[in-house]
């Protein structure tokens, strides 16, 4: 039998994931951090980009993307908290490009720190959310 462990990604309006997976893939502020079962505990804050979960028995990962949030990583269970979580085919790449547009432009015209730091927030979300829809895009 085949070593797993039990993946969360829960957003704060639904469970977006739960189940087994062999590995997973997260966007670690640093870089992705490939997790395996019984990896070292862990605690620390990821950005926004895909998460990828290999699932047993399929062929292909399954793609979540997230805002950004926490990570904990246990050695039989890994918790991923995100404020927005979206399955990969679920992405609407329209609103992304509109959301990417909108806060290039707000980048353009900066008038307050503020909006800089929402514009610069949201053009960071519009960005990973594309990448995940041409990694999807690239398995089919």
């Amino acid at each position: 039998m085949a070593i797993r462990v039990h993946v969360d990604v829960v957003s704060a309006e639904e469970m977006i994931f739960s189940g087994e997976t062999d590995f997973a893939v997260f966007p670690g502020e640093a870089g992705e951090l490939g997790i395996y079962p019984r990896h070292t505990p862990l605690l620390t804050r990821i950005r926004p980009g895909t998460v990828r979960l290999k699932v047993p028995d399929k062929n292909e990962y399954e793609m979540v993307y997230v805002s950004g949030g926490m990570l904990e990583v246990q050695p039989a269970l890994i918790t991923v908290l995100a404020d927005t979580a979206i399955r990969a085919h679920d992405l609407d790449e329209a609103k992304a490009l509109e959301a990417k547009r909108r806060a290039e432009e707000a980048l353009r015209n900066r008038k307050a720190d503020v909006g800089i730091a929402t514009a610069e927030a949201e053009l960071a979300q519009a960005v990973a959310q594309l990448a995940a829809i041409k990694k999807l895009r690239a398995r089919h």
